[in-house]
């Protein structure tokens, strides 16, 4: 009798530091808003084009001859390069995978904040090959990228929850 009773009390304090914890604990961590469709479609679009967009380049990188990589303004090792092949690679599951699987959804803005150093290097390397027109195209990726990383950190983070499924 006394262990069904302090089992019935442990549960009730333990279901009422549970209701303490929902009151007091906002929805959104500070400095998050939620966001509506405006927010979070056109960050979807923007995540699948960078992911084709990073999937390719890196496919490419690591797949390419030798001879194909070479041809660059600025010559850099083909361990380098497949290295950023990588990371690509990589870069671009990372926008997708953790917002479809649910799993690990904060690695999302973590890709793309990688993925904005990678287009640094590039826009940095192409304007210093001479010509500041081509570096335009990694600097508008960056910027992209950049915006993805904002928008999935604090503009529109996937939605989690506390609670397991029952």
């Amino acid at each position: 009798m006394q262990a069904t009773m302090r089992v019935r009390n442990s549960a009730s304090v333990l279901s009422g530091l549970r209701n303490d914890v929902e009151r007091t604990t906002p929805a959104t961590p500070r400095g998050v808003r939620k966001a509506g469709r405006a927010v979070v479609v056109p960050l979807w679009i923007v995540q699948a084009l960078l992911a084709l967009l990073f999937l390719f380049a890196g496919v490419m990188k690591l797949v390419a001859p030798p001879e194909m990589l070479a041809g660059g303004p600025v010559a850099l090792p083909l361990a380098f390069l497949r290295f950023i092949g990588v990371c690509e690679t990589l870069g671009a599951l990372g926008l997708i995978l953790p917002g479809l699987s649910g799993i690990r959804t904060g690695l999302t803005p973590l890709a793309a904040a990688g993925l904005v150093i990678i287009m640094i290097g590039a826009t940095v390397l192409t304007a210093v090959g001479g010509d500041v027109t081509p570096a335009l195209f990694p600097l508008v990726v960056g910027l992209l990228c950049a915006a993805v990383a904002y928008g999935r950190s604090r503009l529109a983070p996937y939605r989690t929850s506390w609670r397991r499924a029952a």
